[in-house]
């Protein structure tokens, strides 16, 4: 089966590209390092060419409200052409876990737009959400920290290795269309707070983590289930503890 990797050289694309092949399947990295552009439309055409399946992991490189709505409209238009004219049967997309949850953040606003495009569009669908990754626990830190301390919300976090992700989207994405919304989590629920505070000082991270229920994440303030999963998600099994 030929699959066609949109974003297919950074975090969770590299990971989905390797599982593919070392499945047996056709898997196409896609991405501007490699001649394929979703904003243009470059490259896009030849890229899915007898394809099966498209998965898009791509990021926007700017988190700016009006710069990631573009960038996810535009992307998603231009793919979803392609993928009607190439005759491609199934678009898988990874989003996030409480999406629709968190409007004030323009970031979420840009990712529910993406969704809605994908819902809307010819091709059948699969979105697979899933929550924060491992790897970017010092990036959400960093985002965190006012004047060298880190403000986190008491809310439910439950994070998932990235290897895990790739390896549940591989598994959508060879399968029949859900037409609809899978969930994927880690294996442990915590408190926010207090997994920046550990986490952090696991790293030697001389930071204080304070406990600030009005902390925003991507702008915006979280509810006590902003960032974990319904009843019925799949779960991973990579403890951060064993990971890091």
């Amino acid at each position: 089966m030929k699959i066609v990797v949109i974003g297919g050289t950074g975090l969770i694309g590299s990971k989905l590209v390797t599982k593919l092949r070392e499945h047996g399947h056709e898997a196409v990295a896609a991405s501007p390092n490699t001649g394929v552009n979703t904003l243009t439309g470059e490259g896009l055409d030849k890229a899915l060419d007898g394809a099966s399946t498209v998965v898009d992991v791509s990021n926007s490189p700017s988190f700016e409200a009006s710069a990631v709505m573009d960038f996810f409209r535009t992307s998603t238009h231009n793919l979803l052409a392609a993928e009607a004219a190439a005759g491609v049967g199934h678009h898988v997309a990874l989003s996030v876990v409480g999406t629709e949850r968190l409007p004030e953040s323009g970031y979420f606003q840009a990712k529910i737009a993406q969704e809605k495009q994908i819902e809307g569009g010819s091709t059948p669908y699969s979105i697979v959400h899933a929550t924060q990754f491992f790897e970017f626990v010092p990036a959400i830190a960093d985002s965190a920290t006012q004047d060298g301390t880190v403000h986190m919300a008491a809310v439910a976090f439950q994070p998932i290795a990235g290897d895990e992700v790739a390896q549940q989207v591989g598994r959508v994405a060879v399968g029949s269309p859900l037409n609809g919304r899978v969930e994927i989590a880690g294996p442990e629920r915590y408190r926010m707070d207090e997994f920046f505070r550990e986490a952090l000082a696991a790293r030697n991270d001389p930071r204080k983590v304070v406990t600030d229920p009005h902390a925003r994440y991507f702008g915006a303030e979280l509810g006590e289930r902003s960032l974990v999963p319904d009843d019925g998600a799949v779960l991973g099994q990579i403890r951060y503890r064993d990971w890091s």
